[in-house]
């Protein structure tokens, strides 16, 4: 920042002026290094260490009790639904990709029911016979 001729106003604001070399003695540089370390960590409070352990084994077990209720859920949905489907002969083709959905589902007369039936009575071949012992009474003492 000089002003040589004296006229108030700078000369050469901003420009370089002049550059001066400079030995800096970089080189390349090529390094190679290998290392190891080990940290061994010992808690100071195990009771706290502990009951982190069961409350995340509680928890765990807590959310696969909760996914073997949603499944059961599902699986009395399912035969629920497709028993009453099964009564009303509604169902899926055999060839439907959906069909697999329902096709354990077995539907039968609930305990107690009989379905409606009937029976033939066979009618015997042998001619009738009005006598007491062909009948399976009392044999009689004749005097």
């Amino acid at each position: 920042m000089r002003d040589l001729d004296e006229d108030g106003s700078l000369d050469n604001p901003g420009d370089i002026l002049y550059e001066v070399p400079t030995r800096t003695g970089q080189k390349d540089n090529y390094n190679l290094g290998l290392g190891f370390s080990i940290t061994w960590s010992e808690p100071l409070d195990k009771k706290l260490q502990d009951q982190c352990k069961e409350a995340a084994a509680a928890n765990i077990d807590l959310m696969k009790q909760t996914t073997a209720n949603k499944r059961l859920d599902f699986e009395i949905a399912r035969l629920k639904n497709c028993g009453e489907l099964k009564k009303q002969g509604i169902y899926f083709h055999p060839k439907s990709p959906y069909y697999k959905v329902c096709a354990d589902v077995v539907v039968t007369n609930p305990g107690g029911v009989i379905p409606p039936h009937t029976h033939s009575i066979p009618q015997p071949n042998a001619p009738f016979s009005t006598e007491s012992k062909d009948l399976g009474g009392p044999i009689g003492i004749q005097e």
